[in-house]
């Protein structure tokens, strides 16, 4: 995309998944702030990650049916949104958010629905992002065919975390959330936890962010912890990464990237 830039709860001991353990045990910010919801940041269970579905948050239908695949996802890959680093952490903020991305995405963009799969607000909310995903996460055999990484969208899920990690740090619920959502996934999908990237693994992009990225290979080890396996390996190649860097990472001009003025 061409445009500007879109895209504390207390620590608590990670929880070791067994494989589907959770199946048994404009823009939006007017409307949004009609919800009688509370205006703090959530506590966030590290076992099952609540997530807001489209229905939940008021996503608009998809312009043509979204593709569901016969596979599932080989990797995880992690996103921001390169917008402001917010101190909103509330319920409305993060359904504006989703509603901002999807409006961005369909009438700006001409994609179908939103781009990503997933969303993960300032506030360690996380919402679905294309219609279908959670559904389908829930089975854990097929995913939805997305638009978030160029090369990736029919064999990657899809995290966009609100905030631009270029100089600062998530918030640590925020980075609880991602971890423990990464974690649902794998357990889900039987993925290894060193399965997890940066979008500038794949594509021209600063995606997610230095301070983000550089953080990639702690989110590794705590998914596994979370998972209760090892780690079996680190995901990233150094060498490729070196190249990387010696090239530049231009303006990316995929997901993460919404116009000024969409949300405050």
């Amino acid at each position: 995309m061409t445009s500007s830039a879109l895209h504390q709860p207390s620590a608590r001991a990670a929880a070791p998944y067994t494989r589907r353990s959770v199946l048994t045990g404009a823009f939006a910010l007017t409307a949004a702030a009609a919800l009688p919801l509370a205006a703090a940041g959530r506590a966030y269970s590290a076992a099952t990650p609540d997530i807001i579905g489209c229905a939940a948050w008021g996503a608009r239908a998809a312009s043509e049916p979204v593709v569901v695949l016969a596979n599932g996802p080989e990797r995880i890959i992690v996103h921001h949104t390169a917008t402001a680093n917010v101190t909103d952490y509330s319920k409305q903020r993060a359904v504006a958010l989703a509603r901002a991305i999807q409006t961005y995405h369909m009438d700006a963009q001409g994609w179908i629905d939103t781009g990503q799969h997933f969303t993960i607000s300032r506030g360690a909310f996380v919402l679905e992002g294309r219609h279908n995903s959670l559904a389908e996460l829930r089975t854990g055999h097929r995913q939805v065919r997305a638009a978030h990484c160029v090369g990736q969208n029919t064999v990657s899920i899809g995290i966009e975390n609100e905030g631009t990690y270029t100089s600062q740090d998530q918030p640590a619920a925020q980075y609880a959330a991602l971890a423990d959502l990464c974690a649902h996934i794998c357990d889900q999908y039987g993925l290894p936890a060193s399965e997890i990237y940066g979008h500038r693994d794949f594509n021209a992009t600063s995606c997610p962010g230095d301070r983000l990225y550089a953080k990639l290979p702690t989110l590794r080890r705590d998914v596994a912890a979370r998972l209760g396996t090892p780690l079996s390996e680190e995901a990233v190649d150094p060498i490729e990464d070196l190249v990387r860097q010696a090239t530049g990472r231009p303006a990316s001009e995929y997901a993460e990237y919404l116009p000024a003025g969409l949300l405050p």
